[in-house]
C-alpha cells in the first residue's frame, strides 16, 4: 500500500486509512520499529485495558481474596523503624 507523506505544521506525517486502524486495533499510539532500512508500525496495546470489568467480575465470583496474609506472624517491624 502506498501512502503519501503530508505536511503537518512544521513536521511531516502519514495518514492511515480507517480500515487499517480498525483491522489492527490502532487507537491512540503505535510503536515505530526501525529495522534493516524498514519502518515497522506495530499496534501498541493499551496496558490495563478492561481491568475494571475483570476486577468487578472477580469480586462478583469471590475470586478477589488475598492468597497470603499482608503481615507474617514472624515479621519484625523494629528493623524498619530506624
Amino acid at each position: 500500500m502506498e501512502i503519501s507523506v503530508i505536511n503537518i505544521g512544521n513536521s511531516k506525517g502519514i495518514r492511515l486509512p480507517k480500515m487499517i486502524l480498525e483491522k489492527y486495533s490502532i487507537s491512540n499510539k503505535i510503536e515505530l520499529i526501525m529495522e534493516s532500512g524498514y519502518f515497522i508500525l506495530k499496534a501498541k496495546p493499551e496496558p490495563r485495558k478492561n481491568w475494571e470489568a475483570s476486577f468487578k467480575l472477580m469480586h462478583e465470583n469471590g475470586d478477589d481474596q488475598l492468597l497470603m496474609d499482608d503481615v507474617f506472624e514472624d515479621e519484625n517491624f523494629q528493623e524498619w523503624s530506624q
